[in-house]
């Protein structure tokens, strides 16, 4: 019987990516809704046109559904997405030689008020030239 040695990464298939959109890494301010947790300013770390993951010191539960609104990246339109907490996270990280962590959440959206999800799929498509 041959044992694997979890020490060594090549013994390991590689991880295929989940992911249905392109994530772009993106820090900016966003206000969340939750009728049962009430409206929270936050910072977003990354923004895709599924989702988004939110930097919160205490996240919301899995499952609640929330409002997430946020303006273009140009300033010029504000974003409302409907979406649901899918994910927890906390990472520990070093910079400068110091320990720092960030905790949040993803949520995905399922729903866009207004023309939202045309001005988000603008902004992403500049992302993507930009970049």
């Amino acid at each position: 019987m041959r044992t694997r040695d979890f020490t060594d990464q090549a013994s390991f298939p590689p991880a295929q990516e989940k992911r249905q959109h392109l994530r772009f890494d993106k820090v900016f301010p966003v206000r969340v809704e939750s009728i049962l947790f009430g409206e929270q300013d936050c910072v977003a770390r990354n923004v895709s046109a599924g989702g988004i993951f939110l930097e919160m010191s205490e996240p919301l539960p899995l499952g609640v559904r929330v409002r997430v609104s946020f303006l273009s990246a140009d300033n010029s339109a504000e974003i409302v997405a409907l979406g649901e907490v899918k994910n927890h996270y906390f990472m520990n990280f070093a910079k400068q030689g110091l320990t720092h962590s960030v905790s949040g959440m993803a949520v995905r959206f399922y729903a866009f008020e207004n023309e939202s999800q045309q001005i988000l799929a603008d902004c992403l498509d500049r992302f993507r030239v930009l970049n």
